[in-house]
């Protein structure tokens, strides 16, 4: 008898959720007995792809083997197509990331070139084509290429090259960009409206690939301003030829026939797939890159493939006209007509089996070899690191176990106001920015005291632990405290009050001196631990403080960020803007009833209710949102 798991599952309540399964196309969604999300799948007929599964007769591979052994739950979410049904998947394998999904490893923010929306439009670097407000082109090779390529389009173009949004009005006297001809100065209201959108246009003929009748047109004008004895001007068209020319020559020419493509590639073996796309715009290769496919091991090239076209495009900014294929997916009909309705025209995906189709492919496939290679090399090189360090650190500071999981944590404020706290975490070394978390601090004394505040923190997190949160139910292996003596025993005071034993250390600036405490003995006994401190110094690049000092770094970072955010919505925002029922009426009243948000919180839920048109409902609801909480 074969050792893989049956695929019936043996817990009752699965056969239960399988009779009530709709004929309907939607999508379903497989939970353990945790109800953690194991798979999303999509289906036109949804109680014959869902019953399918669980036959005895089922062949499954053994990671959809395993999977079907741990489902506890199914649900569904019926749609009125296949279309929306393909679009909900989507999005779902988006949002939560199941692990037995094979999913695209979205982990690079690649450059791309923005023209925004706006009086007067700017050409400007993003790497957030989904956040940029208006049209995007690319993802390409690299940041320094598409920064070199944007100077030179301002020399050839007399866009904005400064950077600043403007109006049109006349706001300032124009400045040197404009006297030098790179600039038509909508700052200073010398700009024509339709010469502006004239040379846009051109910029986006350019980025577009259709280079070939600006080079002509700019050609033409130099030609008449040197008949036209007007040398300066024709100097001028020479030089926009000259940088144009530039920019073309290092984009290498793939396809004669001008077309928009996007290949795509996948070489898999034992460690997953990798995908390589080449972004080909106008015949010329504009940029390429390569993803990785996680839970893709046990999945076949063709599975991996149709994952990544729906993921891929279900955000990607711009859909071109073609889009080749190494092998034929399953779904490729209805994926050709959901990029259709993106694209707003015509797309055909092809397989292609000879000529220039089956050259590009064959060279993203070379392409996609090399870069799965260099991953594997990278992981490989990341996770003996990783081992290295854990192995160094458990030692120096005698841990009873690993320090597999190690939390880190920072305290920021200013001059003690709004403050807050940063919980940041690495497993295996390496960050796992899902388990993050931040906290807003209700400690709030006239003066900022560190040592409370952090106090604070670590006393909540580990009251989460008890209490079983599952946001907070992993117990770290060892907790880092950004600081020295002081902080550090306030989080051990905190630690002890609750009869836990995680190992802390703390990790003083500058100096980069890890302090390990040491229980003094005896003093338990006195009703309170008291600790000495030892200290630890490792040689700057070693991977054991190297790993500590990443970890600290980043929990600054993340409460800083946090700080920054809750410290720019008091200063534009108000609090009050968050308390549902409470319009701009209501608010202005409060405001001019109790004269500031501080004021409000010091009323009595009374005297709040007492404010026209407000409840007593409504005015409790008031007193709770001003309470600081964690998020």
């Amino acid at each position: 008898m074969s050792g893989k798991p049956r695929s019936q599952p043996t817990n009752p309540h699965v056969g239960d959720f399988l009779k009530n399964v709709p004929t309907s196309p939607g999508c379903y969604i497989y939970r353990d007995e945790n109800k953690d999300i194991l798979y999303v799948g999509k289906a036109i007929n949804l109680r014959s792809r869902v019953r399918s599964y669980f036959r005895n007769s089922a062949n499954h591979s053994t990671r959809i083997a395993r999977m079907v052994h741990k489902i506890r739950d199914i649900e569904w979410m019926v749609v009125d197509s296949e279309l929306e049904s393909l679009v909900l998947e989507c999005n779902l394998i988006k949002e939560h990331r199941p692990p037995y999904n094979v999913r695209m490893r979205d982990d690079k923010s690649y450059p791309y070139i923005a023209i925004t929306k706006e009086a007067y439009p700017r050409v400007i670097f993003t790497r957030n084509p989904r956040k940029a407000s208006g049209r995007t082109f690319g993802p390409y090779t690299s940041a320094y290429a598409v920064r070199d390529t944007l100077q030179l389009l301002h020399k050839v173009f007399p866009l904005i090259p400064c950077g600043k949004s403007w109006s049109g009005r006349a706001e300032q006297r124009p400045c040197l960009y404009y006297h030098m001809h790179q600039c038509m100065a909508p700052c200073a209201g010398m700009s024509d409206k339709a010469e502006y959108q004239g040379v846009l246009s051109q910029v986006t003929r350019f980025l577009e690939g259709k280079e070939a009748g600006i080079l002509i047109d700019l050609n033409e004008k130099m030609e008449k301003a040197a008949e036209e004895l007007e040398f300066e001007k024709a100097a001028l068209y020479r030089d926009r030829v000259q940088a144009l020319n530039s920019i073309l020559e290092r984009q290498k020419v793939l396809s004669e026939d001008g077309q928009d493509r996007d290949i795509v590639a996948v070489v898999k073996d034992e460690r997953g797939a990798a995908i390589q796309m080449l972004y080909i715009r106008g015949g010329r290769l504009i940029g390429q890159t390569n993803y990785m496919m996680d839970g893709s091991k046990e999945a076949s090239p063709t599975e991996a493939v149709q994952e990544f076209v729906k993921q891929y495009y279900a955000t990607a900014p711009e859909v071109p006209r073609e889009i080749l294929l190494p092998l034929e997916i399953e779904e490729r009909a209805i994926v050709q007509q959901w990029l259709r309705q993106k694209r707003g025209a015509a797309v055909s995906i092809e397989v292609p089996q000879g000529g220039e189709g089956l050259r590009l492919v064959d060279m993203a496939a070379k392409n996609a070899e090399l870069a799965l290679k260099t991953m594997a090399l990278e992981i490989e090189q990341r996770e003996e690191w990783a081992q290295q360090a854990i192995q160094q650190l458990s030692e120096e500071i005698d841990l009873p176990s690993p320090a597999l999981r190690i939390e880190g944590y920072d305290i920021s404020n200013t001059q003690g106001s709004l403050p807050v706290g940063s919980m940041v975490v690495t497993e295996d070394g390496q960050p796992a920015k899902d388990q993050y978390r931040r906290f807003k601090i209700k400690w709030n004394p006239e003066e900022p005291n560190d040592f409370a505040m952090m106090h604070e923190v670590i006393t909540r997190r580990l009251m989460k632990l008890l209490d079983g949160d599952p946001k907070f139910s992993k117990t770290p292996d060892l907790i880092m405290i950004d600081g020295g003596k002081g902080q550090l025993g306030a989080a051990l005071d905190a630690r002890d009050r609750l009869g836990l034993s995680i190992p802390m250390v703390g990790l003083a600036k500058k100096q980069e001196i890890i302090f390990v405490p040491t229980l003094i003995p005896g003093s338990h006994e006195k009703g309170k631990p008291e600790y000495s401190y030892h200290e630890v110094i490792l040689p700057l690049t070693s991977p054991g403080l190297m790993l500590l000092r990443k970890l600290r770094d980043e929990a600054h970072r993340f409460a800083i960020s946090f700080h920054r955010k809750l410290r720019d919505k008091r200063m534009h925002g108000s609090v009050l803007d968050e308390v549902p029922g409470i319009g701009p009426k209501r608010r202005r009243m409060l405001l001019r009833t109790f004269g500031s948000i501080e004021g409000i919180r010091r009323a009595t839920v009374e005297e709040i209710a007492a404010v026209p048109t407000l409840t007593m409902s409504q005015a409790t609801t008031i007193k709770e949102y001003l309470r600081v909480d964690a998020l």
